[in-house]
C-alpha cells in the first residue's frame, strides 16, 4: 500500500492505525509493506516512528510488539514532491525490492490522501514511471477520497483524468460511510428478512428522514470548507448514498455490478421540487453555547470571510419517480453545531387508516417509525404504539432497540479498517463508482445553482437544531422534524 500525502491528518488518524488494526486481527499478508510518499526530509524509521505514535495513539485494538516488528520491517518513506521525477524513480525502486524481499508481487494499491487539484499529477506521474501498468497476474489500484470534483463538469474532467491510467474497476472512491456497519446493515435488514419489505413502499411509508448531524463547527479546515459547503461535502456524496441504499430495489446479488445498477435506478429517478426556494434551505451557524463553552459563528471563524454564502446546515427535499416511491419525499439534511452528533435514517409509517379506541385514547400516539442509527451508537429502533398500563384504554408511543454493543460481542471495526482490507482484495460492493458520482452532482448542480441567485444563508445559532425555515418547509407538508 503506497500512501501519497501520508503526513496529513486523515492518514495519521484513520489509515494507518487501521493498518495496524488489520495486521493486529491477522487480515494482512506476513509480507505487506507499507510505503510513504510526502513533502518531509525523512529516513524509513522516521516514518516508522511517526506511524507508530499514530498506531499507539488511534488504533482500535491492542498494541502488540510481535505485529507491529513484522508491519515496521515492510515500511519505507519517499521524500519529495508530486512533479519530483527523481521521486517517482526512487518508488519505483523501493517496491521493486519490496516485491523481492518481501514478496508482494507486483500488487500495489496507491492511496491518493491528497488534496484532489494534485489528482492529475499523481495519477500522470504513475503512468510516466511505469507504476499504473500490472504485470500479467499482479494488480494496481487506485483509491481516491472525496470530494470527488465541486460539480458535474469537474466530477467528469476527474474520472477522465483518472480514468486515462487506470481502468474504472481499478478506481475505488472512499465513502467511509458506506464502510460502516449499520450502513452495511441497511441491506442485511431490507433482503435478509422477511418482515420489513412487503412494507417498505409508497402505501405504508410517508416519508422518509436522513440526518446526518456534527455538533463540532469547521474547526481549522476554513480553507477547504468555504467554497464547499455542506450540501456539496455531505449530501451529494453520504446522504444521496444513503438515500440510495434505503429505497433501491433488491439487487440480484451481493456485488459490486448488481448494486451500482440498482443505486444508480433510484439516483436517476430522483426528481427535484419544483419550488426550490419553498424546500431547499441552506443555512450558516451563529454564535451560541456548545457543550457549555461560547462558539463563535460561521462568520467569525478564523480564515472565513465575512460575506462568504457557504453553507454549513443544508435542507432539501427529493422525490423518486418510480412506482415503488411516487410522491414519497425523503427529507435529507446535514450541518455543523447542531445539537449532538449523530447521523440517521428514519423511515416514518402512515397512520393507521383507521382507529376503534377514541380520540382520548390515542392523543399521545405519534407514528409509527423505523430508525436506523448510523453514529455514535449503531443500532436500530422500532417506534410502535402500546397500552399504558392502567384501567383505561390508553395508548401510547414506545420503543424497541437493538444495539449493535449489546447483541455482539466484538467491537465493530472502524470504517477505514473494512475499506482498505476490501480495495486489497479488489472487492468493490462499498465504493461508489464514476456513475453514481456524476448523477449525484446532477441531483445538487441545480439546488447549488438557485442558492447562488437567491440571497443569503438563513441563521441559525450553535446549538440548536438548525434554521427556523428548515422547519418551516416541513410545516408546509404537515410534518416535523425528529429531534434525533
Amino acid at each position: 500500500l503506497v500512501i501519497f500525502g501520508v503526513t496529513g491528518d486523515l492518514s495519521r488518524k484513520k489509515l494507518m492505525p487501521a493498518v495496524y488494526d488489520l495486521a493486529n486481527r491477522g487480515l494482512l499478508p506476513p509480507g505487506f509493506s507499507l510505503v510513504g510518499f510526502a513533502r518531509r526530509d525523512w529516513e524509513d524509521q522516521d516514518f516508522a516512528q511517526v506511524v507508530h505514535d499514530a498506531v499507539k495513539e488511534h488504533a482500535r485494538t491492542p498494541f502488540r510488539e510481535e505485529v507491529w516488528q513484522q508491519l515496521a520491517e515492510g515500511m519505507r518513506f519517499i521524500p519529495g514532491d508530486f512533479d519530483d521525477d527523481h521521486a517517482f524513480e526512487q518508488l519505483r525502486v523501493a517496491v521493486e525490492e519490496l516485491d523481492s524481499s518481501r514478496g508482494t508481487a507486483g500488487n500495489y494499491a496507491f492511496y491518493l490522501s491528497v488534496p484532489p487539484k494534485f489528482f492529475p499529477k499523481v495519477v500522470e506521474q504513475l503512468k510516466k514511471h511505469g507504476l499504473a501498468e500490472a504485470p500479467q497476474g499482479s494488480w494496481r489500484r487506485a483509491v481516491i477520497e472525496k470530494p470527488f470534483g465541486h460539480d458535474l463538469d469537474s466530477a467528469r474532467e476527474l474520472n477522465r483524468i483518472v480514468h486515462e491510467v487506470f481502468d474504472p474497476e481499478q478506481v475505488f472512491r472512499i465513502d467511509h460511510y458506506l464502510g460502516k456497519e449499520t450502513v452495511q446493515n441497511i441491506l442485511a435488514l431490507r433482503f435478509a428478512n422477511q418482515m420489513y419489505e412487503p412494507i417498505w413502499n409508497r402505501s405504508y411509508v410517508d416519508h422518509v428522514q436522513i440526518t446526518m448531524a456534527e455538533d463540532i463547527g469547521i474547526g481549522g479546515r476554513a480553507g477547504y470548507y468555504d467554497g464547499i459547503g455542506a450540501a456539496r461535502d455531505v449530501i451529494q456524496n453520504h446522504l444521496l448514498q444513503l438515500m440510495a441504499l434505503t429505497a433501491m430495489e433488491e439487487p440480484i446479488a451481493f456485488d459490486a455490478e448488481a448494486l451500482l445498477t440498482e443505486k444508480l435506478k433510484v439516483l436517476k429517478s430522483v426528481r427535484l421540487p419544483e419550488d426550490l426556494g419553498a424546500h431547499t434551505v441552506r443555512a450558516q451557524y451563529a454564535e451560541g453555547w456548545q457543550g457549555g463553552e461560547k462558539v463563535v459563528g460561521y462568520l467569525e471563524e478564523e480564515g472565513i470571510d465575512p460575506k462568504s454564502k457557504t453553507d454549513t446546515y443544508a435542507a432539501v427535499k427529493l422525490e423518486i419517480d418510480n412506482r415503488r416511491w411516487a410522491g414519497i419525499p425523503f427529507y435529507l439534511r446535514t450541518g455543523k453545531r447542531l445539537g449532538r452528533r449523530v447521523t440517521e435514517i428514519a423511515v416514518v409509517f402512515k397512520r393507521a387508516p383507521h382507529s376503534p379506541f377514541d380520540s382520548t385514547a390515542t392523543e399521545e400516539l405519534g407514528e409509527n417509525a423505523i430508525v436506523i442509527r448510523v453514529q455514535p451508537d449503531e443500532g436500530m429502533t422500532v417506534r410502535f404504539g402500546s397500552k399504558v398500563p392502567g384501567t383505561s384504554m390508553e395508548i401510547r408511543d414506545v420503543s424497541m432497540d437493538f444495539a449493535y454493543g449489546e447483541s455482539f460481542t466484538e467491537s465493530s471495526p472502524e470504517a477505514y479498517e473494512r475499506l482498505i482490507l476490501d480495495v486489497l482484495l479488489g472487492d468493490a460492493n462499498l465504493f461508489p463508482r464514476h456513475q453514481e458520482v456524476e448523477e449525484s452532482w446532477k441531483i445538487l448542480d441545480p439546488i447549488e445553482a438557485y442558492w447562488d441567485e437567491h440571497g443569503r444563508p438563513a441563521q441559525y445559532r450553535s446549538g440548536t437544531w438548525g434554521p427556523r425555515e428548515a422547519d418551516e418547509m416541513l410545516a408546509r407538508d404537515g410534518r416535523s422534524w425528529r429531534r434525533p
